[in-house]
């Protein structure tokens, strides 16, 4: 592969928008301002919502709807403790009236005495416990908070524990303890991980700017200045930033070290791409600030991760340092996961989990379909190109989930203790269904044939429709704890609020659902 790098690459055909309550873009400054409003009424929105007087809102996000309805996402602290699992969003309309509320608990916040019993000591202690079961832990932090993803909030501790998984990846998990009883309550990894390949997309245009010393760096001044580097086999740090003397980059082997940035590069440009084209989505996080990618990360590591601590994307070099994995469906998923993060905060556990890794095949697949790239066309499969199972089959099927061998088609209650990458399998069914319909169909030369649960008939939306239905709910609907229930009201919000209560697509969002088991 080499590549022509221009400073500025052409953004590929646009999904058809929408003519509903679609969000209009906020630049930094806007967006910036929008918060310090809905910061400074704070005070009074905690009010209107009959919040308990030692509860306190601090704005997060703010959505703008072309209607001028505004969405305000808002963490809560407790006596000046954070209060996990007390995210909530409001809904005002254009004339300031309150259209309505969506809550990750609906409990009352209030605990007898935020005076704890354990100690934080035997809290950490505890939570390097748990994280030494999954892998090598270095450091561990520990705040007191109040936990209210559970039926009724209490006073905890939550630990963060850093370290490395068991196949090299960098691990914060988050470990939540009974600050009574000293009694683990519940855990999430915050490093989101996935896999894929490189050297799939062929020749195409890449940012880069020219260099005050002479030279290219690879830095695409088009897209928030992203940024690519080498680690050159290390697990931390930046790296150093690619640089060329001609803007030619790479030759599409493994062996030119440049290979792996320009896929890695091609797909965070894609990827932000598609954010603007589909959504108005001024970059992953909204504000117009790009994220960073990282290649070359160990030692014949065979994974790739979106790491929010440092808003960055690190690719490993794969089985051998032969097979960088760099591919564009893997770019798209891992920084969809920036993407939950700057949103719903989706925890990376149980039916909450299944939806943040669902979101991520599901953009990643679109900005896939969005490329129009030749060399690697859309599809419905995930990891297609890994070959990880050695034997040509894609690592994760969104027609029909099960055909990996864990992934759960439809829903039951065992769905919540699945590792979140099969848990994902219903949300991505539905997706499936929603966009394409069931039964047996061809699209871009794949043979698909998904089932539903109930043998019926769902007749599918197209893609892009069922794009916007997710990111609308996602951004203004979901929350941290959202399980599989709280998706199907979400999802049907959203398309109300985009096509119509009653319209074919709602009608359709409610029939894929029922297609996979939500009711």
């Amino acid at each position: 592969m080499v590549v022509l790098a221009l400073q500025n690459g052409a953004a590929t055909a646009a999904p058809t928008r929408t003519s509903g309550a679609t969000a209009v873009p906020l630049g930094a400054q806007a967006r910036a301002a929008a918060l310090a409003s809905a910061q400074d009424a704070a005070g009074s929105t905690a009010r209107e919502l009959g919040l308990g007087a030692q509860e306190k809102l601090i704005a997060q996000d703010v959505v703008k709807d072309a209607d001028g309805t505004v969405h305000t996402r808002y963490e809560r602290t407790y006596a000046g403790l954070p209060v996990l699992g007390g995210d909530l969003v409001t809904h005002v309309t254009g004339s300031g009236a309150l259209k309505g509320v969506s809550k990750a608990t609906k409990a009352r916040i209030s605990v007898a005495s935020t005076e704890a019993t354990v100690s934080t000591a035997t809290a950490r202690k505890a939570a390097l416990k748990a994280a030494a079961a999954a892998g090598e832990a270095t450091s561990a932090t520990t705040r007191k908070v109040v936990w209210a993803a559970g039926a009724k909030p209490v006073l905890a501790y939550e630990s963060v524990v850093k370290g490395l998984q068991d196949d090299g990846t960098p691990s914060e998990l988050h470990v939540v303890t009974d600050a009574r009883t000293g009694k683990k309550i519940y855990s999430y990894e915050a490093v989101d991980t996935g896999t894929g390949t490189s050297e799939y997309s062929g020749t195409v245009t890449i940012g880069t700017t020219a260099s005050a010393s002479g030279g290219y760096d690879l830095i695409d001044a088009g897209r928030g200045g992203h940024k690519t580097y080498d680690l050159g086999g290390g697990t931390s740090g930046t790296g150093t930033l690619f640089h060329d003397a001609d803007d030619k980059w790479g030759n599409g082997t493994p062996a030119d070290r440049q290979t792996a940035a320009v896929d890695a590069a091609y797909g965070a440009a894609v990827t932000w791409d598609f954010y603007q084209s589909a959504f108005n989505r001024n970059g992953i996080a909204g504000d117009g600030r790009a994220a960073y990618s990282r290649v070359h990360y160990g030692n014949a590591y065979v994974n790739a991760f979106w790491d929010d601590s440092c808003f960055c994307m690190t690719y490993g070099d794969g089985s051998g340092n032969s097979h960088p994995l760099t591919s564009l469906d893997v770019a798209g998923h891992e920084m969809s996961h920036g993407l939950t993060a700057a949103t719903a905060g989706l925890k990376y556990n149980r039916e909450s989990g299944g939806l943040n890794e669902a979101t991520s095949d599901i953009f990643g697949t679109s900005v896939e379909f969005f490329a129009d790239n030749a060399s690697d066309p859309g599809d419905y499969l995930i990891g297609e190109k890994i070959d990880i199972n050695g034997d040509g089959t894609p690592l994760r099927y969104m027609d029909k989930p099960s055909k990996d061998g864990g992934s759960a088609d439809y829903w039951s209650r065992r769905v919540g203790h699945l590792d979140v990458h099969y848990s994902s399998g219903v949300a991505n069914h539905f997706f499936y269904l929603l966009s394409e319909g069931s039964g047996a169909k061809t699209i871009n030369g794949v043979s698909y044939d998904s089932p539903t649960y109930d043998g019926s008939t769902v007749t599918g939306i197209g893609r892009d429709k069922a794009d916007q239905i997710w990111y609308r709910a996602l951004t203004t609907y979901f929350t941290s704890s959202t399980n599989y229930a709280g998706a199907r009201t979400g999802t049907l919000q959203a398309a109300s609020d985009l096509y119509g209560a009653g319209s074919a697509e709602y009608n359709a969002v409610a029939a894929a659902w029922t297609a996979v088991n939500v009711n």
